[in-house]
């Protein structure tokens, strides 16, 4: 869980800071009518430096995993305006030309160095390359290719499970090409400004490396060639996923076209599992201490809740409901290793935001996959 610091117009608006971080991956949430404790793997405060973030999530040893031939993701997720696309890859206001200042280099970024330092200090072949998607309104398009955007088509086979047909995948050998690559990208995608964001992003957002590594011996037998000694290949996949903030359309002042955008965000948040109401009162908090309680209990087809249940007790996972579920399919519930970052605001203004955001955390944590 990551908390970002009150803005300069809450603090003038005279917003409480309702968020605190106890220590050991605890964060207590304490306000009118409210008080709740929850417990993570990590919880970053205000103060928390990018770097801090990338050491202590365990996002290095993911770039490992990565390149050992395991499919590996992170999700960034919370709240308009929470801090994800910060979190992941720094300032928006970087470019090729005014590139941002090293110490506040997202995850991305520092993951990228991280992959290219492990290929190099291991001696391995790595054959890398990138693809750059959005999903807008529950299309699918590609970031990277050429020219206006167009719907690509989303299939499945029994081999590859759920991809994207025609995707354009782009080779890079160094930190400045794919560094150029995820700028290039990021510029194409959808943005608007509403009450509570400037710069929000109006579309899901998939950034995935390709990892194909092979393991060379250094004393090659005796006429044979140096690709003759070398190891079978491992394929793994590193895959990093803004999602669009939640929204509640009244607070954001969306109208038109904005909250046609809003509307399908939240549906595919919720098919998720994500978006659900609180109210105040009643039993308790993860911890026991008297917090809200759900208005209703999530639908049964909120594919994180249904992943959360005992494997014996789970029903039909629900992928098919959204193009998110459906390219995601492998990281919540298959063979995928995942990270996933809650970013929260601190204000009181926004404690239904950060409690359904923690909630929906909590029941994250109990989604276990198999390597």
């Amino acid at each position: 869980v990551r908390v970002r610091p009150l803005t300069c117009t809450e603090t003038r608006r005279g917003d409480q800071q309702v968020v605190h971080s106890l220590g050991d991956g605890a964060v207590h949430v304490s306000a009118a009518r409210h008080d709740a404790t929850f417990g993570f793997s990590a919880v970053f405060d205000a103060g928390a430096s990018q770097e801090a973030v990338f050491e202590g999530s365990g996002m290095r040893q993911l770039v490992e995993l990565a390149t050992d031939g395991f499919p590996c993701t992170v999700f960034a997720f919370g709240q308009t305006g929470s801090g994800k696309t910060y979190t992941l890859m720094g300032p928006l206001a970087q470019s090729e030309a005014q590139p941002a200042s090293p110490a506040l280099l997202g995850l991305m970024q520092r993951s990228f160095s991280c992959l290219l330092e492990q290929s190099r200090s291991r001696g391995s072949e790595l054959a890398l390359s990138a693809s750059y998607l959005e999903i807008y309104n529950e299309q699918v398009r590609d970031l990277l290719s050429p020219g206006p955007p167009c719907a690509l088509p989303l299939r499945w086979s029994k081999t590859r499970g759920f991809y994207v047909e025609n995707q354009l995948s782009v080779e890079f050998e160094s930190l400045e090409a794919i560094v150029s690559l995820l700028l290039q990208g990021s510029q194409r995608r959808r943005t608007s400004a509403h009450a509570l964001n400037r710069h929000s992003s109006r579309s899901h957002a998939l950034l995935t490396i390709h990892i194909r590594s092979r393991a060379v011996s250094a004393h090659p037998a005796p006429g044979e060639g140096w690709g003759a000694s070398a190891c079978p290949s491992k394929q793994g996949t590193l895959c990093f996923v803004d999602l669009a903030g939640s929204e509640r359309v009244k607070e954001t002042g969306s109208s038109g076209e904005l909250s046609v955008e809003a509307n399908s965000i939240n549906r595919s948040l919720l098919a998720l599992g994500k978006s659900w109401r609180t109210r105040p009162g009643s039993p308790a908090g993860l911890h026991g201490s008297p917090v809200t309680s759900f208005v209703a209990p999530p639908p049964a087809g909120h594919c994180i809740s249904l992943l959360a249940k005992p494997r014996g007790k789970r029903t039909h996972i629900p992928y098919r409901d959204s193009k998110l579920t459906r390219l995601l399919a492998r990281s919540l519930g298959g063979s995928g290793i995942t990270l996933m970052v809650a970013c929260i605001s601190p204000s009181s203004r926004c404690l239904s935001e950060t409690l359904s955001t923690l909630h929906y955390a909590s029941r994250a944590r109990r989604v276990t996959t198999r390597p």
